[in-house]
């Protein structure tokens, strides 16, 4: 049976992620504002989930009903029949995005749908489920567009980019979504050594290794919302993981990352070994004037840090411009490419762009910035 699905997906991101649900077996895939429309049966839902290394959760569409006040929704969603998505026994959750005139409060209308399907289950079992916020059974999404609610189930629960593998975290680390689409962005493949001089805590190298190893992410999570469900197929979803297990790949470039600081480096070498692949991905304590290419060619990546004052700005132009200086000396006949979020710090790398890619990162503009090194 073919099911109409949501994922969603961090601005500007949407045509990657269309790509990558795409080569997963998705059909009629259409991007919208953060999000992707895709269809396709129950072994797709899983893969995505499994398989996604750039979108945060992929919702089922159940049905869109009008709501042009508080009041209709209601009796809207009321009249929608829940009990084949979620009984008495189980524990909800729902989340409210988007909003309309008269529905513009999210935690109003949440509670608005939620009132509606306990009203229910109590008039037609005399019993109602409970709310829980924390580790709910089913996560119902309520989406308000145009006098219209889209009501959907959310498959994932914890966001996707949460991948289950990274119990260090730098200071503001990359989401692992975000990290893996600018790869996706870059000339990089998984034959190709990577470098990353700037690694933090290691979210660029690590999923880096992930795709040269043909790893989903999805292995490292503990558990799926869509495995509470009551059409949950134990069966199938035991072959699609047993499948993605059974693809991984035993070799790899050379991929290493590097940071001055310590202890962010000992973070990334728990994240790596979190993932089982500690002895793959090489982590070193090392200051950026000491990096030195590892190969004749390969791609360079990194996330300096962008100041958010003008005080900052200027503490780092010397980093820049280093930065600019081992590209150019040390690294002849590779491909760097750096994220910024500061034009000024940018200016001091001292070397011409070819490409210039725009990039959102949590809501900060960036620019994904590719150097030709020759």
């Amino acid at each position: 049976m073919t099911y109409q699905y949501f994922a969603t997906v961090g601005r500007g991101l949407e045509d990657i992620a269309a790509q990558e649900i795409i080569s997963l077996g998705g059909t009629n895939v259409e991007t919208d504002f953060t999000g992707v429309h895709f269809e396709g049966d129950t072994e797709l839902l899983y893969r995505v989930n499994l398989w996604s290394r750039t979108i945060f959760r992929v919702l089922l569409t159940l049905e869109t009903v009008p709501s042009r006040d508080s009041d209709q929704l209601y009796e809207s969603v009321k009249s929608f029949d829940w009990s084949s998505y979620v009984n008495p026994s189980q524990t909800l959750a729902v989340h409210c995005t988007g909003k309309s005139p008269r529905l513009n409060h999210s935690h109003f209308t949440a509670l608005q749908v939620k009132s509606a399907i306990v009203d229910q289950q109590q008039e037609k079992y005399g019993i109602r489920s409970d709310v829980d916020t924390e580790n709910p059974d089913v996560i119902i999404n309520a989406h308000i567009r145009h006098n219209k609610c889209t009501l959907s189930l959310d498959s994932s629960g914890e966001s996707l980019h949460r991948r289950g593998y990274r119990p260090a975290m730098g200071r503001a680390p990359l989401k692992e979504t975000l990290a893996a689409a600018l790869l996706y962005m870059t000339d990089w493949t998984p034959d190709l050594p990577l470098v990353d001089p700037l690694c933090g805590s290691g979210s660029l190298p690590i999923e880096a290794t992930l795709m040269a190893l043909n790893i989903a992410p999805g292995l490292y999570r503990k558990d799926f919302a869509f495995q509470k469900w009551a059409d949950f197929d134990p069966d199938l979803w035991e072959k699609v993981f047993a499948e993605a297990e059974a693809s991984e790949k035993d070799t790899m470039p050379i991929i290493t990352g590097s940071d001055a600081e310590e202890d962010v480096i000992i973070q990334a070498r728990s994240n790596a070994r979190a993932c089982g692949f500690a002895d793959k991905v090489k982590f070193y304590h090392q200051r950026l004037i000491d990096v030195e290419a590892p190969a004749d060619h390969g791609v360079l990546i990194c996330n300096p840090p962008y100041g958010k004052r003008l005080s900052e700005t200027e503490q780092l132009f010397p980093l820049y411009k280093l930065l600019g200086d081992v590209l150019k000396q040390r690294f002849k006949g590779w491909t760097g490419y750096i994220l910024s979020g500061n034009k000024e710090l940018t200016k001091k790398i001292g070397l011409r762009t070819s490409q210039r890619i725009p990039v959102d990162n949590g809501g900060i503009p960036c620019t994904l910035l590719k150097y030709e090194l020759y």
